[in-house]
Parts: C-alpha cells; structure tokens; sequence
C-alpha cells in the first residue's frame, strides 16, 4: 500500500498516472476538498481511497490505518507563495510534515516529501542541497520559510539519511490548471497570447539583467515525476535532494518558446513588477545537481523548447496526464 498526500493536485495527480503506468494502484489518495479541476486530475486513475487530509492525520495519530504501508510520497502542502499567515503554514506545511514524518519512521515506511526551490531566498547563499549548506538558507516568502523549517527539523533530529526530500524548482506541465495564479508562466500566458498575440514579463530591477534576462531553473513535470519515481525504485538512497535540470534559462527563452508552439512571432511586453513581488523576487535559480547524479539518477531532461511544445499541446485540448 502507497499513500500519496496532494494526490489530486499538481505534481501528485501526474506521479499517481506513473504509478499506475507501472500497473500500481494500491494507494490511498490524501488531499483536501476536491473542486471540479482537482476532480479531472483524478480522472481515469487507479486507486484504493481517497482520504481527506485531516481526516489522515487523525487516522494515523490514533494507529488506525488498518494497511502494511510500504511508502508516503507527502506532496500536499499549501504551495502558494502570496499566503502570508505563517501560522497556518506551520501548521499545514511543518506541523502536519513532521507528523507523518514520524509516524513513517515508527512504522519503516519508506518518506518521500516534496521541499523547494523557494528555501533558496534570493540565492546569494548559492543551490548546494548538502545538510551544511541547507541551514544557511534564507528564504524570501513564508512559503519557501515553512518548507526550510521542516528541512531543518530533519537536519537537526539527524534523521535525513532515513527519509528523501525532494527540492522541486520551477515546475511546468499538465495537471496544474486547478492552481490558479500559482500555475505556472506557460499556462497563465497561453490564454493571454492566445488572444492577444502578446506576453507580458515583468521588467527587471537591478541592472544585473535586462528585462526578461532574469533566469529561472524550469523543469517539466514528467522530469520532476521520473526523478522522484527514482526515490521511490531506490529505498536505499535518502538525503535532500534538488530537483531541476541544473540548467538555468531566461524568461525571454520560456516566453519564445510558447510563441514558437503556437507558431506565433514573439511580441514581448515588459511591465513594471509589483511592489509586494519586489523584496521576495528571485532573479537567478539554478539547481545544484551534483548531489542527484551522485544518487545515480542517470535520466537526460526534456530541453525547454521540447517540453513547453508538448505542453502546449495540452494546453490546447485542455489535456490531462
């Protein structure tokens, strides 16, 4: 049996087709409140029960699972970066964290959980994933903050050489429709040039890089998928873990590349960023892939271009994976 926490949402929906692609459908689903995009993620997949989260965690706090859990994959947490109540994301995103946390510890269940690229701040401590560069982090957002408490709380407790965590960057791809404006770039400006043949970028604030020269580490959901069913292959390899392509490129290279799916001539405007946006922003994210190589994670990535066209295609028919 698998438990597979944001099982409906983003990442969660596309590693349940992975599993089921790999004829496993013996998994509860945990999740919150299902709306009708979070339903569509689900449909057409396998699985053993869907659980709401709070329900879950009072489930397992009472030992009445009832099921020989083999693996946790704890995807679910509130990944919204414009949340500012750190209070109830301590409470989502730490406190719920080290509860199944050590619980799958208890029991030798083999925990995966999904940390960020967000607990990198504004990278001037650099993207090393190593224990002794982790605790020097500095994030710019509660978000990003609430997911560097839990890394440090595993540190701290010496407990990351038994659990792997996973660093997601700038994840991209089908099954995101349902977050709104936490989707990504390509699905929020897909619409927009649909319409009006035209993007918008924010214009940069610092003379280190032009306008739409600011770069980000993007990485498509089938990578971030593959790289995490690795985790779950290789019960032996623990540790925290980036996930991303090591290989930063320019908002101007993502937004060509929608406009080169669509068949469009690139029209870029440049608008000035919000003052709340202008003290969190990061300029440069770049993923330290030193470390995953080393774990023998082998797979080559999709190069942007490849994978913004296939998701343009889903785009398009509105597709799910």
């Amino acid at each position: 049996m698998i438990v597979l926490t944001g099982g409906a949402g983003f990442i969660g929906s596309c590693l349940l087709r992975r599993l089921n692609d790999d004829g496993i459908s013996d998994i509860i689903v945990v999740d919150s409140r299902l709306n009708k995009e979070k339903e569509k993620n689900l449909s057409g997949k396998k699985f053993d029960s869907f659980i709401g989260k709070e329900r879950f965690l009072s489930t397992i706090q009472s030992n009445r699972l009832g099921k020989k859990v083999d693996t946790i994959f704890h995807l679910g947490a509130c990944t919204s970066t414009l949340v500012m109540d750190e209070d109830y994301l301590k409470k989502n995103n730490v406190d719920y964290s080290k509860e199944l946390a050590k619980y799958s510890l208890a029991h030798d269940i083999r925990f995966i959980y999904a940390s960020s690229g967000a607990t990198y701040g504004d990278g001037t401590k650099g993207f090393s994933d190593d224990d002794k560069d982790t605790i020097k982090l500095k994030p710019l957002n509660p978000y990003g903050y609430s997911k560097h408490l839990f890394d440090l709380w595993l540190i701290k407790k010496g407990l990351t050489d038994k659990v792997a965590g996973l660093k997601y960057f700038n994840v991209f791809g089908p099954n995101e429709y349902h977050k709104k404006e936490m989707r990504s770039v390509v699905a929020k400006s897909f619409y927009s040039i649909v319409k009006d043949k035209k993007m918008k970028l924010f214009r940069s604030g610092t003379a280190q890089y032009a306008d739409g020269e600011q770069k980000r580490d993007f990485i498509y959901v089938k990578d971030a998928v593959s790289i995490t069913y690795f985790f779950f292959k290789n019960r032996e390899k623990c540790g925290i873990y980036n996930v991303g392509t090591g290989r930063a490129r320019t908002w101007n290279d993502l937004a060509k590349s929608i406009f080169s799916a669509l068949d469009f001539s690139p029209v870029i405007e440049y608008i000035d960023m919000p003052e709340s946006l202008k003290d969190k922003y990061q300029y440069f994210t770049e993923a330290d892939i030193t470390k995953l190589r080393g774990s023998g994670y082998r797979e080559n990535f999709y190069e942007l271009e490849d994978a913004v066209k296939e998701y343009v295609g889903f785009l398009k028919e509105k597709a799910y994976l």
